[in-house]
């Protein structure tokens, strides 16, 4: 079963079981991101997360075992269309070059790795409308001369 078939099955399950991300996560002993991240096909699964998440979900292990292999990552070939994602695509657009340019003046010549990385998403309340509270904490790695 391929990946995009193994999310769909998981989104059914989901759907089925009226769980939240935040539901799998704790049953599973992941972050919600990460888990989420997994369960779309973006993170690898050892055999024994695979075995819990299938339990969770009520879902054959057999049915999930596309998630041990290392996905292709980011495979996005064209500009998103989805307005959420686009969003990001946006932000990136507009503040790219000076995300990239703070983090180089504040840590030197290097990048913010998305490996040792961890990202936590928030709603905090206000009175002009609720905000989207995005926290990415990755690791910096300078580029290595030789």
């Amino acid at each position: 079963m391929d990946r995009n078939m193994v999310t769909q099955k998981i989104l059914d399950a989901k759907c089925r079981l009226k769980l939240t991300w935040a539901d799998i996560a704790h049953a599973l002993g992941r972050s919600e991101v990460w888990t989420t991240a997994a369960c779309l096909g973006q993170a690898t699964c050892s055999d024994d997360e695979v075995i819990r998440l299938a339990g969770i979900l009520d879902i054959p292990p057999e049915d999930l075992r596309a998630m041990t292999i290392v996905p292709h990552r980011g495979n996005v070939p064209t500009i998103p269309q989805d307005p959420t994602i686009y969003r990001f695509y946006e932000i990136l657009l507009v503040y790219g070059d000076t995300i990239k340019e703070l983090i180089h003046e504040k840590f030197g010549d290097g990048i913010m790795s998305a490996i040792d990385f961890t990202m936590d998403i928030d709603r905090k309340p206000d009175p002009a409308g609720d905000r989207v509270v995005l926290t990415m904490n990755g690791k910096f790695l300078p580029y290595k001369k030789w």
